[in-house]
C-alpha cells in the first residue's frame, strides 16, 4: 500500500460513491470508504473487499472527530455522504440539516486535521430552484425545500472552511446523475428507480404530466471522472455545474425503455427543464461527458435485476407518498 496516494470517499458504498471508489482504485489510489449503509449497499463495493488498497468503515460521518486515523495521510476527500429526496426532507427537516450540514462539518474538520490536498464536495443543482436554462454558476440561489437548503448550506460550510482555515475546497453542483447502483429503496424519488422497477413488474410507467419535461441526465461514471478532475486540478475555491449539457425528455426515456405509460399530476416546485451550462467545467477542468444517454440507459437495462427489490410504485401509492409535497410546495394564496 505504500507509495499510493490515499483518498477518502464518504458515502463510498452508495450510488455515486461506489463508482468513485472504482475509478480511484483503477487509477492507483488507496481508498478508504465511509458509509453508514442507510443508502449504501455492500454489494456495490463487494469486488474490492479483498483488495489491500481498499477499506470500508460502516459509520456515520457525524461520528468522526478530527485526528481520526481513517484520514491520516489522505490527499483527497470526496464527500458524497448525505440523505436525499424531497418529501422526506419536508417531513424531517432536522434530520436533513443534521446529516447534510453537520455531517459535512465533521468531514471538513477531519480533512483539516489531516491537511488534505483537496476536499471535493458533492453539491446539488437543487440550490437554484426553478432556474433559468441553461443554468450558469452565477444563477441566483433559491432552494425550494429542505433537502436543497441543506445541500447548499453544506456547500457554504465547505467554502467557509476554505476561507477561514485555508482548507483547499472545490464543489460540484450535480444536476441529474443516473446509472447503475442508483438507490433501490426508501421514499418515492428519482425517475429511473421508479421506471426500472415498473419495467421489471410489467407495469405502466407513471409519467408526470405529459412527459415533455426534460432533465440534464449525466451517467454516473462521467460524474466520478469530473470529481477526480476537480481534485487533481490546480483550482481551489471553485464550484462548477455538472451535467451532460444535453437535456432529455421523460418521453425519450420511456421510448428507450419500452412499455406502456400512465400519467399522473404535475408537482409544484419541479422545473420543466434542468440544463447545466457546462462551459466552466469543460474549459477549466478539461472534462467532458463521454457516455451518451442511449448508451447509459442500455447499461442500466443490462443490470436491471439490481432494482428487483425496489418499491413498485403506482398512481395511488405515489399520490399518498407525495401528499406532503403538494401540501407544502403548492403556491400559497396571498
Amino acid at each position: 500500500m505504500s507509495g499510493r496516494p490515499v483518498a477518502v470517499v464518504t458515502g463510498g458504498a452508495g450510488f455515486i460513491g461506489s463508482h468513485m471508489v472504482d475509478l480511484l482504485l483503477g487509477r492507483g489510489y488507496t481508498v478508504r470508504a465511509v458509509d453508514n449503509m442507510v443508502g449504501g449497499r455492500r454489494e456495490n463495493v463487494a469486488r474490492h473487499v479483498s483488495n489491500p488498497d481498499f477499506v470500508l468503515e460502516e459509520r456515520d460521518v457525524r461520528s468522526y472527530a478530527p485526528e481520526d486515523p481513517l484520514f491520516r495521510g489522505a490527499q483527497y476527500v470526496f464527500h458524497f455522504a448525505g440523505i436525499g429526496d424531497i418529501v422526506p426532507s419536508i417531513e424531517r427537516p432536522l434530520e436533513y440539516m443534521s446529516a447534510n450540514v453537520q455531517g459535512t462539518a465533521h468531514m471538513l474538520e477531519c480533512a483539516r486535521a489531516a491537511s488534505v490536498r483537496k476536499f471535493v464536495y458533492a453539491a446539488s443543482s437543487s440550490c437554484y430552484g426553478l432556474a433559468q436554462t441553461p443554468t450558469r454558476e452565477d444563477h441566483p440561489i433559491a432552494p425550494q425545500y429542505p433537502y436543497a437548503l441543506s445541500k447548499y448550506q453544506g456547500e457554504q460550510a465547505a467554502f467557509h472552511w476554505h476561507r477561514v482555515y485555508k482548507l483547499p475546497v472545490n464543489s460540484i453542483r450535480i444536476f441529474n446523475a443516473y446509472g447503475t447502483r442508483s438507490r433501490t429503496s426508501g421514499a418515492y424519488g428519482a425517475v429511473f428507480g421508479v421506471f426500472l422497477r415498473q419495467k421489471l413488474g410489467g407495469k405502466p410507467y407513471t409519467v408526470v404530466g405529459d412527459g415533455t419535461q426534460s432533465r440534464d441526465f449525466l451517467y454516473v461514471t462521467d460524474v466520478a471522472s469530473a470529481f477526480l478532475a476537480a481534485a487533481e486540478s490546480s483550482h481551489v475555491g471553485r464550484f462548477w455545474n455538472l451535467g451532460a449539457g444535453n437535456p432529455q425528455s421523460v418521453n425519450r426515456l420511456v421510448e428507450l425503455l419500452g412499455g406502456d405509460t400512465i400519467h399522473i399530476p404535475k408537482r409544484p416546485g419541479e422545473p420543466e427543464c434542468t440544463w447545466a451550462d457546462i462551459t466552466r467545467i469543460t474549459s477549466e477542468l478539461g472534462w467532458r461527458p463521454r457516455v451518451s444517454f442511449e448508451e447509459g440507459v442500455a447499461k442500466i437495462v443490462g443490470n436491471i435485476d439490481y432494482w428487483k427489490n425496489a418499491p413498485l410504485w403506482d398512481p395511488e401509492s405515489i399520490s399518498r407518498a407525495t401528499k406532503t409535497w403538494f401540501d407544502y410546495l403548492s403556491p400559497q394564496e396571498r
